[in-house]
């Protein structure tokens, strides 16, 4: 959201008052136009606006579909056998459908990891490494605490060590954007790749689960440090994604916090004139978005994995800057740009045996998915 510039003398700072219609006379001039564009809006059928809208973005989600039938068919596989086996992956069963918000949870946090700087104007491309900062924080207080306190102390004391270390992730890339003016998106990005060597460090050397042999993993988390199950594997993870989803939307859009980072992500230098603490601003939204990605990897590491390994939530990262660049950076529409993604992941695993094909074969679609809505499923601004 940007001020709009003062007018200059002469170019409309000061109009002169248009004369007074007579009774009874035809307008003229801008009134004649006020009146035509307002009896055309009044003529135009209320569905309008969101056939074409549903149409604008059904037409690019087929094409993307097309793209990526035509993408299986150079590689020698049925497109409609494997889109068929994908639907029945991600959504056909419940097992299916519950696998997919298993995996909307730490998406749908990462997603909201990129909303809130995007906000400020930031670009946090290292919710790789944050997810994986979270699940280590996770890991380090599960670990302490064993059996000592009650389940439900637990889990909390674990969720906010893993939100404090993403936050401490996080603020790495925000204080050299402070006192540096590195770039953060080149920072947060580069700092993923010290995460994982962090992550596989730790489960090859102190926290090595001795019972391991060829594949190194840590020690199984104690079963107070467990996120409580819904059903099948569907465990609260989700409803605390839900519920971050709507604080988020909450303090962006009903909140003077809100506001003030709209402002200067719209326009750094009015806000500053305005007097917003804008550097402040902008390290506060990097430290929430590094809260929300370690809190990912909470939910990961306590509602699925149960222990540590050197490429879990592989990826994860990454798919939530894509949800959040999917769904234009609003955190509710984040949900269902989460779950679609999260869906094309789950499937993946329905096109590598219907096919034979790499489950990451399922990146392509995700791509072309997000080609499509970015590039022809949006309305274009008006200049």
């Amino acid at each position: 959201m940007s001020l709009p510039a003062p007018p200059r003398p002469g170019h409309g700072a000061d109009p002169a008052p248009s004369a007074p219609v007579r009774e009874g006379a035809e307008p003229s001039g801008p009134d004649l136009a006020t009146t035509a564009v307002d009896a055309a809006v009044d003529a135009a059928p209320w569905w309008r606006g969101p056939a074409l809208g549903v149409a604008r973005w059904s037409a690019a989600l087929g094409a993307a579909v097309v793209v990526y039938s035509a993408f299986l068919l150079a590689r020698g596989a049925d497109p409609v056998l494997a889109l068929t086996a994908m639907w029945d992956s991600a959504l056909g069963n419940p097992t299916g459908f519950g696998e997919t918000l298993v995996r909307t949870a730490p998406l749908l946090l990462a997603a909201l990891a990129v909303v809130v700087p995007a906000r400020a104007g930031l670009f946090n491309i290292g919710g790789e490494g944050q997810v994986l900062l979270g699940a280590i924080g996770a890991g380090w207080m599960a670990f302490r605490l064993g059996d000592s306190l009650p389940g439900g102390f637990t889990i909390v004391l674990v969720a906010l060590a893993g939100a404090a270390a993403g936050l401490a992730w996080a603020a790495v890339p925000a204080l050299l954007r402070l006192l540096t003016g590195t770039s953060e998106a080149i920072s947060s990005l580069l700092l993923n790749y010290v995460a994982g060597f962090l992550l596989t460090w730790l489960v090859f050397s102190p926290w090595k689960d001795p019972s391991s042999l060829g594949q190194a993993y840590s020690q199984r988390l104690d079963p107070n440090a467990s996120l409580p199950v819904l059903w099948s594997r569907v465990h609260i993870g989700i409803i605390v994604a839900l519920v971050a989803a709507g604080a988020v939307w909450f303090l962006l859009n009903r909140t003077t916090w809100g506001f003030r980072l709209s402002v200067v992500g719209g326009n750094s230098e009015a806000a500053r004139r305005a007097g917003f603490r804008v550097s402040a601003l902008a390290v506060v939204a990097m430290l929430v978005g590094g809260a929300l990605a370690g809190l990912a990897g909470v939910v990961e590491v306590t509602g699925v994995e149960g222990r540590l390994r050197p490429d879990m939530m592989a990826g994860f990262g990454y798919i939530g800057f894509l949800a959040s660049w999917l769904s234009r950076h609003h955190p509710l529409k984040a949900v269902a740009a989460s779950f679609a993604l999260a869906a094309i992941a789950v499937g993946g695993f329905g096109l590598k045996i219907s096919t034979g094909l790499s489950g990451a074969a399922v990146n392509v679609l995700m791509a072309l998915v997000l080609l499509a809505v970015l590039g022809f499923a949006q309305r274009k601004e008006a200049t």
